[in-house]
């Protein structure tokens, strides 16, 4: 690599990233890790480049005038997007967290057909609880969100004999899905699923689409998953939603604050299963790869992988 640029690696699991871009780079890169913003501020010495998790370099990156681009670890940059700061490029993560999430929404249809939760609850009591299954196949699923993660959510279901139906901006056709509507007919969309898949990313565009109107234009026995972003749910819609039996239940992953508050009525509510934010991991097997591929690109003058554009916020 020519010239290879200084760079900074800024990560709670800074030193797990650092090891396995030794590990992978075809030529020794001159990096420093950092673990916190603090230590990154310390260490910075007009390096050109920083990998790691936007929020911890949206904390500092107002004080590193010579940045001229940024990896980040996490699919999602809403904190480096807010900044006012756009004189750099960004570049995020794509390709590589579909067969988690998949895993995971897949997990999640079969434990909600299964009664997985209810027979453990009744083994709980001893009771012989004896009612049967539903099944996967032929159920309609509704995508909302047809890029790459949605794109392999859709090829998985369809080994179960699931009709997926996909959202985008657009409307475009997308490899899985049998059919995809644009946005403006949402309505349209929400009306005859059992499932509902949320993949979206967080813009203005898609704040609270799923709100009071739109939860009442699915059937009762529909179910959520939210892999996404938070914004797109409206919490007290779907609280409210869940507790007036208008829908058969729905599993979150993420959230507005993380970690959730112990006071967080979405603690209580029947029906909703809560995990945290553990649908997909960056994991330095999947993400130095991408950071190698682009420093490559960077060092070479090339155009990077997976530019963000600030505007649209993906």
């Amino acid at each position: 690599m020519p010239d290879c640029p200084d760079s900074l690696i800024v990560s709670t699991n800074a030193e797990e990233l650092a090891e396995e871009v030794a590990r992978l780079a075809p030529v020794p890169m001159a990096i420093k890790a950092c673990t916190s913003a603090k230590q990154a501020l310390v260490d910075y010495t007009d390096e050109s480049v920083v990998f790691g998790a936007p929020d911890l370099i949206a904390e500092i990156l107002p004080e590193m005038s010579t940045v001229e681009w940024v990896q980040s670890t996490w699919a999602g940059v809403t904190p480096l997007i807010a900044l006012d700061r756009r004189d750099y490029i960004l570049t995020g993560v794509k390709a590589v967290f579909g067969p988690q999430m998949s895993e995971y929404v897949i997990a999640h249809l079969l434990a909600h057909e299964l009664k997985v939760v209810r027979r453990m609850d009744e083994q709980r009591e001893h009771n012989w609880f004896d009612a049967g299954s539903g099944v996967l196949q032929g159920k309609r699923l509704g995508i909302m969100g047809t890029g790459s993660i949605g794109q392999h959510i859709a090829k998985m279901a369809e080994y179960f004999g699931i009709i997926v139906t996909g959202l985008s901006r657009s409307g475009a056709p997308a490899p899985g899905f049998n059919d995809v509507m644009p946005i403006g007919q949402l309505d349209d969309f929400l009306q005859e699923i059992d499932y509902l898949v949320a993949v979206l990313p967080q813009t203005a565009g898609t704040d609270k689409l799923l709100n009071a109107a739109s939860l009442a234009k699915l059937p009762a026995h529909a179910y959520i998953i939210n892999v996404g972003r938070s914004n797109v749910v409206d919490d007290d819609a779907l609280i409210s939603a869940l507790k007036n039996d208008r829908l058969a239940g729905a599993t979150l992953d993420v959230f507005d604050e993380e970690p959730l508050p112990q006071d967080s009525p979405l603690w209580d509510v029947p029906k909703l299963s809560i995990t945290a934010h553990v649908a997909a991991a960056s994991h330095p097997s999947l993400i130095v790869p991408i950071f190698i591929e682009n420093y490559r690109r960077y060092t070479n003058k090339q155009a990077l992988k997976y530019v963000i554009n600030f505007d649209a916020g993906y």
